[in-house]
């Protein structure tokens, strides 16, 4: 079980690279529009906001990989940023878009239970 939640914080950890990406860099490029579904001009005045945005997501991200550097000292870190995780994507799901439920809140939570399993 320990592996399987390596690997599902990881997946989580990479996740929050991607949105941060997406966020801070693709926001009002072809591809962040096209994810995002947001016109160019809507990208232009919300580009500030979505960068600070993609900003909080890096950190989730490096605080769930300095867990994982830890190792089995870490679990407590994972944990909480998983809790991190979660809270944030229930609030954007109920905020903003229903997927974020599935494509944050679920992940975090999968891996959440895998580290409590695991560690506990």
């Amino acid at each position: 079980m320990i592996i399987i939640s390596i690997i599902l914080v990881s997946i989580v950890a990479l996740l929050h690279i991607y949105f941060l990406v997406l966020e801070m860099f693709l926001w009002g490029r072809p591809f962040g529009l096209k994810t995002f579904g947001i016109t160019t001009e809507f990208a232009a005045a919300t580009k500030s906001l979505a960068s600070n945005q993609g900003l909080y997501n890096g950190f989730l991200a490096a605080g769930l990989v300095w867990g994982l550097i830890l190792g089995m000292d870490g679990h407590t870190i994972e944990i909480f940023f998983l809790c991190c995780v979660i809270i944030a994507g229930v609030f954007g799901a109920i905020t903003a878009n229903r997927k974020i439920l599935w494509i944050q809140a679920l992940p975090g939570a999968l891996a959440l239970v895998t580290v409590v399993i695991s560690y506990y």
